[in-house]
C-alpha cells in the first residue's frame, strides 16, 4: 500500500488538484479551529495547538490536513460540553484527521460523509453516538485511534468500500468496531473489550448500499465484552446482545482468523440472519450470512454466561459454545480445533489451510480513488446526511421535529430556513434548543436548505 501522505502529491485532470503551494495554517488556543479551516485551501495542513475548542468543525474542501499537535503531554481538545451535535465533519476527498481528543458530543465525534481517500488516525474520542464515523467512503484508514463510551458504536464504517481498520483500541461501547453495508474491508490488530459486543459485521436493510462482502477479521485481541447495552431504547444498537466477542449479521465471505478471543459469557462468534435477528424485511437485500470461514483462533472462556437474548436461544442447549449460528449460512466452514465447541453448525463444512488470510495486509486500493468535487445539490445532499438526520427523521419525531414539518413551515423561504440553522432561537416546547450551524458556512447552509426543500421526498 502506498503511503497516503504521498496521494497528495497526485492529481487528475478534471478531478481533485493540489495545492502546489500548500501551506501550513496554525490554530493558536482561543482561536477557531473553524476559522483556520475557512482559509485553507487543498493541500494546505491546518496546524490546532494544545488547548480546549468549543466548538464543531466542518471541512467542505479536498486535500486538507486537520492536525491536533501535542505538547509537553498537552493536546488539542474538542469539547461539545454535551450540547454540540458534532465534532470534526468532512465531505473532502483526501481528508486526514490526525491527533485530536475529543469529549461531550451528542452525535458524531469525528465523521466523514462522501469522503474518498481519507485517513482518521491517531484520534482520542470519550462519548458520542458515535465516536468515529466513516460514510459512503472509498479507500479510508482508520488507525491508531481509542474510542471508548460511544452510546451505538465506537467505530463504526457506514456503506464504504476498500477500508482498513487497523491497531485501535475500542471499549465500554455498545459495540467496539462495526462494518455495516461495507463491501472489501479489513479489521486487524485492534484491541477490543468490555464492550457489550465486541466487533459486528452487519448488513442493515432499507439503506441505499444493499450488500456487503469481502470482510477480513484477523489479528484482533477481542476479550470480556460483558458490558451492559446502554444504547437508546429507540435505536437498532438496543437490540445488541451482551457478551458477544464477533456478531455477524447478514454479510458474505467472512474469514475470521488469528484472533483471540476470551471471556465473552454470550459467545466467541455469533452468527445470524437478518430474520432472526429481527431486522425488517428489505426485498434488495439478501438476509442470510454465506461463506463464513472460521479459521484459527485462540479460544478461552466462551460462552459460559449467557444472558438476555443469549440464554433465550441457547436455553435447552447449555452454555460453553465460542460459535453460534441460526443454522441457514451456505457454504460456511469451521476449521476443527480442539475443545472448540460449536451449535447451529451442522450444515458447515470444514475450512483448509488453502483459505488462510493470514497474509492478507490492506483492503485499500493500490492507487487513489479518482474522485470529483461536490456539485452544490451534492454538498446538500451529503451534508444534511452527516448533520441533520442525527436529530430529524423524515416522517417522524426524533430528537427534533420532522423534517415533513420544517418542509412545510419553510416552503418556498430557503432563505429564512438558512438564516434560521444558522442562530436558531426555541420555537417549539418539547424539543430541546438546537445548537447553531454557523460553522458550515453560508454557501453549504444555502445548498442544505434548497436540497430539503426542493429536492428530498
Amino acid at each position: 500500500m502506498k503511503n497516503m501522505k504521498t496521494l497528495f502529491a497526485m492529481a487528475f485532470t478534471g478531478l481533485v488538484s493540489v495545492n502546489v503551494l500548500a501551506a501550513d495554517i496554525l490554530v493558536k488556543a482561543g482561536t477557531s479551529i473553524q476559522d483556520g479551516v475557512r482559509k485553507a485551501q487543498p493541500g494546505d495542513r491546518v496546524l490546532v495547538e494544545p488547548g480546549v475548542y468549543h466548538e464543531s468543525v466542518y471541512v467542505d474542501k479536498s486535500n486538507i490536513i486537520l492536525k491536533g499537535l501535542e505538547k509537553d503531554g498537552e493536546y488539542a481538545w474538542l469539547d461539545g460540553q454535551n450540547k454540540l451535535n458534532d465534532g470534526i465533519i468532512t465531505s473532502g476527498h483526501f481528508s486526514v484527521i490526525d491527533g485530536f481528543r475529543l469529549k461531550g458530543y451528542k452525535g458524531n465525534a469525528i465523521m466523514t460523509q462522501g469522503a474518498n481517500n481519507f485517513e482518521i488516525i491517531n484520534n482520542y474520542v470519550e462519548g458520542a453516538f458515535y465516536a468515529i464515523f466513516p460514510q459512503y467512503g472509498k479507500n479510508g484508514l482508520i488507525k491508531g485511534n481509542t474510542v471508548i463510551g460511544a452510546e451505538d458504536a465506537g467505530i463504526y464504517v457506514g456503506m464504504s468500500d476498500n477500508i482498513d481498520v487497523i491497531e485501535n483500541v475500542a471499549y465500554e461501547n455498545v459495540m467496539g468496531l462495526e462494518f455495516e453495508n461495507c463491501r472489501n474491508a479489513l479489521m486487524a490488530n485492534n484491541k477490543v473489550y468490555n464492550n457489550a459486543t465486541g466487533i459486528a459485521l452487519t448488513l442493515i436493510p432499507g439503506l441505499p448500499v444493499k450488500d456487503a462482502y469481502n470482510i477480513i477479521i484477523r489479528d484482533n485481541v477481542i476479550t470480556d465484552n460483558n458490558h451492559e447495552n446502554f444504547a437508546p431504547a429507540s435505536s437498532i444498537a438496543a437490540n445488541i446482545p451482551q457478551g458477544i466477542g464477533l456478531l455477524v449479521v447478514g454479510p458474505d465471505n467472512v474469514t475470521v482468523e488469528n484472533n483471540v478471543i476470551e471471556d465473552n459469557d454470550g459467545a466467541a462468534v455469533l452468527v445470524m440472519d437478518n430474520l432472526s435477528f429481527g431486522l425488517a424485511h428489505d426485498s434488495q437485500v439478501d438476509p442470510f450470512t454465506d461463506q463464513v470461514r472460521i479459521m484459527h483462533n485462540q479460544w478461552k472462556n466462551n460462552g459460559t454466561k449467557p444472558v438476555g437474548i443469549m440464554a433465550d436461544l441457547l436455553m435447552s442447549a447449555g452454555t460453553g459454545f465460542e460459535v453460534v449460528a441460526t443454522g441457514k449460512e451456505k457454504d460456511s466452514c469451521i476449521l476443527p480445533q480442539k475443545d472448540v465447541n460449536a451449535i447451529g453448525t451442522r450444515r458447515w463444512g470444514e475450512c483448509n489451510a488453502d483459505m488462510s488470510v493470514a497474509n492478507y495486509q490492506t483492503a485499500m486500493l493500490d492507487e487513489p480513488v479518482e474522485s470529483e468535487e461536490y456539485t452544490a445539490e451534492q454538498k446538500g445532499r451529503l451534508t444534511y446526511l452527516a448533520v441533520c438526520t442525527g436529530c430529524h427523521a423524515y416522517d417522524s419525531i426524533l430528537h427534533g421535529p420532522s423534517v415533513k414539518s420544517i418542509q412545510a413551515l419553510y416552503a418556498n423561504k430557503p432563505e429564512a430556513m438558512a438564516a434560521y440553522v444558522a442562530e436558531p432561537i426555541q420555537k417549539r416546547s418539547g424539543f430541546p434548543e438546537m445548537p447553531p450551524q454557523a460553522y458550515l458556512g453560508e454557501e453549504t447552509l444555502d445548498a442544505i436548505a434548497n436540497y430539503i426543500l426542493s429536492d428530498l421526498k
